[in-house]
């Protein structure tokens, strides 16, 4: 077991944010028992699973294996490997991408469940939340006069042809959970819309929705589409950029965690997502990396969303149409045949 730190959890992980620390040796000779082990497959940037991974060996002495990657690419690797799980815990990723997969996962209800808000539950306990993440517009103020860009009907306009940042709602969760937003929010026959707003990118969509800030920054592009964390990070960062809250309608669906069917160290896995959703971890959300806390006892620091317009986005719906709604947007920008 490793040694608990005393450390109030607020302070040690704003410490490990900034701090370089040793990695953990990957040796044999420091691996612990089995049933001390946790092994995670996590979508999330470093800087957020990092230190929150390390506080959670802390406080319980559990070695946790963690392997990143894309969350598409994660959760192909999970069903591949149902018959032997190599991991315990799928850590991100949309909540539509994980009800994709709903036959990988175990259902599970944490600890402090009724803490969190019932906006952002799963009715069967498929995945636990993880934060609440609204999708925004950006655009480039020095190219961009304010006020110009209020909504989706904005990113229909011939004025923008060829100058939208999108990435690929097949690689990207939060690129689909956008474009499914947008249907929403336009209304109308959503083929129509989807071929507009395929014909307004002239054919050119970004390969990942961590681009799509650095585009419209930049200059190559005029307005995108992303996550309200990623633009106030930019924003704070000194980027050329503002954001806007569509006014005619956002989402603001949570990304998660499941535990994996089959799992071999499944107590700790438990373990994990109770911990990802204590109110300390979430408390932890808002002050250092710009997220929305899913529970409904945290003080907010962004803006309620009371105060957005938000669109009635059904994600058991969203999952169910996933295969069709992308078929047709890749018919659409002209990249295979008919849907």
């Amino acid at each position: 077991m490793r040694n608990v730190t005393a450390m109030p959890l607020l302070a040690a992980l704003a410490l490990l944010l900034t701090a370089c620390g040793a990695e953990k040796p990957e040796t044999a000779a420091y691996a612990p028992p089995e049933e001390q082990r946790l092994v995670i497959y996590t979508s999330h940037k470093e800087e957020v699973y990092w230190p929150i991974v390390q506080e959670f060996e802390e406080r319980t002495g559990i070695w946790v294996d963690v392997t990143a990657g894309g969350t598409n690419e994660l959760l192909e690797r999970v069903r591949e490997e149902s018959g032997a799980p190599a991991a315990d815990v799928m850590f991100g990723g949309g909540v539509e991408s994980l009800e994709s997969y709903r036959d990988c996962f175990t259902p599970y209800i944490c600890a402090g469940a009724e803490n969190i808000q019932e906006r952002f539950c799963s009715p069967d306990g498929l995945w636990t939340p993880f934060s609440a993440l609204p999708v925004v517009l950006v655009y480039n103020t020095k190219l961009v006069p304010a006020g110009r860009i209020t909504g989706w009907g904005d990113l229909l306009s011939p004025e923008l042809r060829g100058r939208i940042a999108f990435a690929d709602p097949a690689v990207s969760g939060s690129s689909f959970t956008a474009l499914v937003t947008m249907l929403e929010a336009v209304g109308g026959e959503e083929d129509e819309t989807l071929r507009r707003f395929a014909e307004n990118l002239d054919g050119r969509q970004l390969e990942g929705s961590g681009d799509v800030v650095s585009s419209v920054a930049g200059g190559t592009d005029l307005v995108g589409v992303t996550l309200e964390e990623t633009a106030l990070k930019r924003m704070a960062a000194g980027d050329d950029i503002a954001l806007v809250y569509p006014l005619d309608g956002s989402s603001c669906v949570p990304d998660g965690s499941a535990l994996i069917r089959g799992a071999a160290h499944e107590e700790n896995a438990r373990l994990f997502l109770d911990f990802t959703v204590s109110r300390e971890v979430q408390r932890l959300l808002e002050e250092q990396f710009c997220r929305r806390s899913v529970r409904g006892d945290t003080e907010p620091s962004l803006t309620p969303l009371e105060d957005l317009s938000l669109v009635d986005y059904d994600v058991a719906r969203a999952s169910g149409r996933r295969d069709a709604v992308l078929m047709s947007w890749a018919f659409y920008l002209g990249e295979e045949g008919e849907p």
